[in-house]
């Protein structure tokens, strides 16, 4: 696995306050509403202003397709505001159509939290069972109806929501990365494997948090991914030493995608350019325990 990158200084957002977090949601065990492949969710996140009780939409996450645990790569940037009580809400969605009217979807859960909450859990991590709760998902602050509106029974478990806060730095600079693979394992019985590539930045509690997918190139042993640009905070915090770890996965329509190998690096491995501290062996840790004579799944 090879990756081509350059630095280009100040080319990023505009300034960020010091009290800016960004929040990234992930679910597991969600409710499976459809009927003949998994739930397709979207989650919608709605915040108070201050002395008000009416909740309003703050913003939406990319759908996930065929998936009960989902990772959303689209995160949401708050400011967190030491002295002030900021109520989040999180509503879960099974999409079935491209209509933007949340009363066309299925509901499949939600939760409540406030802002310092997720900022103050260890690690800025905070777990969050889903329920039906006790108000009509659509009502957006409105007057409170019984949580059968909503198709659920009132307090009922479906799933459980993860939030994790991350204060954003003041860095501005932009990353512009490529990567390409070689022999990389063949996954699809009857044709090559469709890969794509999923990027994780480290977190000081040893876990990971989602910040890139390349696009898939089909019916490839062999791909090469389009360039892409990514701020530099949102891939490492802003530290050019912090761990990255890119997992190429083989894609599959049902959405139970394919594990190829994973491998690590730190922007400061990546900003070498093309050359040979760049190529990395694509490694799946199973089989290299199964395995005796098992080398890497491809570079």
């Amino acid at each position: 696995m090879a990756g081509l990158g350059s630095l280009e200084p100040g080319t990023g957002p505009g300034p960020v306050p010091a009290t800016r977090v960004e929040i990234t949601v992930s679910c597991r065990q969600l409710l499976d509403r459809d009927t003949f492949s998994k739930s397709d969710p979207l989650c919608v996140l709605y915040t108070q202003r201050p002395g008000s009780h009416q909740w309003r939409e703050f913003g939406r996450t990319e759908v996930i397709d065929n998936s009960l645990n989902p990772d959303f790569l689209r995160k949401f940037v708050l400011d967190f505001c030491f002295e002030e009580r900021q109520n989040l809400r999180f509503d879960l969605y099974d999409v079935d159509s491209k209509s933007p009217d949340l009363s066309k979807h299925d509901f499949l859960g939600q939760a409540f939290c406030t802002l310092g909450e997720i900022v103050g859990a260890a690690g800025g991590r905070l777990e969050r069972p889903l329920t039906m709760g006790t108000t009509t998902p659509h009502s957006r602050g409105r007057k409170p109806a019984p949580a059968s509106a909503s198709g659920g029974i009132p307090g009922r478990k479906c799933g459980t929501i993860i939030l994790v806060a991350e204060e954003l730095g003041n860095c501005r600079d932009v990353a512009t990365l490529q990567f390409c693979a070689n022999k990389l394992d063949k996954k699809d019985f009857f044709g090559k494997s469709d890969p794509f590539l999923v990027f994780y930045r480290s977190n000081e509690d040893g876990t990971f948090t989602l910040c890139h997918r390349t696009e898939v190139v089909r019916s490839s042993l062999n791909p090469v991914w389009a360039a892409f640009a990514i701020p530099v905070r949102a891939l490492c915090g802003g530290d050019p030493e912090r761990a990255i770890k890119v997992e190429v996965y083989d894609w599959d329509r049902d959405g139970s995608h394919d594990f190829i190998g994973e491998f690590r690096t730190s922007l400061r491995e990546l900003a070498r350019g093309r050359s040979p501290p760049n190529i990395y062996e694509v490694v799946n840790p199973r089989k290299k325990l199964k395995k005796k004579k098992y080398l890497n799944s491809g570079t």
